[in-house]
């Protein structure tokens, strides 16, 4: 009993083992990414196999993946360099969110520590307004904004 599972629990059980809504497991499963067995009565038994991949799940949402990540990893993925290229995948929208939000502490830090009155009268944060105003002049995309703002390495 590994993971605080008997040979056969109920739905109940392994969601209260994990602190989940029973209806948590059950949209992982609608998904493909639980297969319980079932009971005579057409009940859900897990297994400790099942417990494990609930803290596979788990783990994998820790780290940012969403669940279209976990299934491709457990079911679309047959080899190592399918996985790897996904993983990777997800690292570099990781290192870009990293970067944007390094950038925002920059900015932050540099508020705290501006020497003006008013941070808004800054010299540099009136070239980060202009320049994201060059950016969304004639552009009422905001997705089309943050990207070109992400590119151009300014700091929000």
């Amino acid at each position: 009993m590994l993971f605080g599972v008997t040979a056969s629990s109920t739905i109940g059980d392994l969601a209260a083992r994990f602190g989940l809504a029973t209806h948590v497991l059950r949209h992982w499963e609608d998904l493909g990414l639980l297969a319980p067995e079932r009971d005579s009565a057409g009940r859900r038994r897990y297994r400790e196999v099942d417990a494990e991949t609930v803290t596979m799940i788990l783990l994998g949402k820790e780290i940012g993946l969403s669940l279209a990540d976990i299934r491709a990893l457990f079911t679309e993925a047959p080899d190592r360099e399918s996985r790897r290229a996904l993983l990777r995948a997800h690292r570099d929208r990781l290192a870009e969110r990293l970067a944007r939000t390094r950038a925002a502490l920059d900015s932050l830090d540099h508020a705290l520590e501006c020497g003006t009155e008013d941070f808004r009268t800054c010299p540099k944060f009136r070239a980060q307004v202009a320049a994201a105003l060059t950016l969304t002049s004639g552009s009422p995309d905001r997705s089309r904004h943050r990207n070109a703002h992400a590119e151009s390495g300014l700091r929000r």
